[in-house]
């Protein structure tokens, strides 16, 4: 799943390009979308509301507590850059393969 995906370590923290979908019909993480990792959401772009909830669903994804996930840019744009506070690459990576495989079991 993450093997075009873009994601760079910055310390001790990892930053994950994401495409954002608010508005879906579920939230969920969907895949790599180009270098991008495309994560969709049910609440609505406003107010950050759903730069939010992006944030709460990748943490959740990647056990840890939604204070270690950030925006680092495009706040309500599409594009986003995520920070997540204390991990490494290769943790990210093992835990959002983990995800996609418990969502997706019959999936590659």
């Amino acid at each position: 799943m993450t093997a075009a995906l873009r994601i760079e370590q910055q310390g001790g923290d990892v930053i994950l390009a994401v495409k954002a979908v608010p508005g879906a019909s579920r939230d969920t993480i969907a895949g790599v979308l180009a270098d991008r990792l495309k994560v969709r959401v049910s609440t609505p772009p406003e107010r950050g509301r759903a730069d939010r909830a992006i944030c709460s669903l990748l943490a959740d994804a990647l056990g840890v507590h939604a204070a270690q996930v950030s925006i680092e840019h495009g706040a309500g744009g599409a594009r986003k850059s995520l920070r997540i506070r204390g991990m490494t690459i290769d943790d990210a990576r093992q835990r959002l393969n983990g995800e996609r495989a418990t969502r997706n079991p019959a999936g590659p």
